[in-house]
């Protein structure tokens, strides 16, 4: 992978901190990645078995439930997804589908595992950095979720929060 992949996966948190030859590594068996608009990454219950860094376009992460599709948030260029399989070993938790059209980085599992291998201290530091993401992720989630249920139609539900 060239040099702006680097720099690119230096620019982000979830590899901030690792080093370069760390990255080469994992880019070693990296792959350059292009759909156009509609295709999906992959689809929500499918085994994960790779993450991805977004170079161009927009996704969108999109859940199912009772047959429909919901749309949950986009993800620009510079945004990672697909990370969640990597740390909890189930199937995805979303479908992610290409709402322009897309380039990334896909970063297999193996890659991670030879990263392992060789530098420890590197590795230990991306689990780090991906907890600390999923964690801003849930944040965020928490707040909307309560900024709905609080919302102001929700003011006469009494299974609500209440000020106190």
């Amino acid at each position: 992978m060239p040099q702006d992949s680097i720099d690119l996966l230096q620019a982000m948190p979830l590899f901030g901190g690792v080093s370069e030859a760390s990255l080469r590594l994992l880019l070693r068996s990296a792959q350059k990645l292009v759909l156009s608009r509609g295709e999906f990454f992959f689809r929500e219950h499918e085994p994960g078995a790779s993450m991805f860094v977004l170079r161009e376009g927009r996704v969108g992460i999109v859940k199912s439930w009772a047959g429909r599709d919901y749309l949950l948030r986009y993800l620009e260029a510079g945004d990672c997804f697909g990370e969640m399989a990597l740390l909890d070993l189930y199937p995805r938790s979303a479908s992610i589908v290409a709402v322009d059209k897309c380039t990334a980085i896909e970063i297999p599992t193996d890659s991670l595992h030879q990263l392992y291998q060789h530098d420890l201290e590197q590795f230990a530091l991306i689990f780090m950095n991906i907890g600390r993401e999923l964690s801003r992720r849930l944040r965020d989630a928490d707040r909307r979720l309560f900024e709905r249920a609080m919302a102001p139609h929700a003011a006469d539900d009494p299974d609500l929060p209440r000020a106190i």
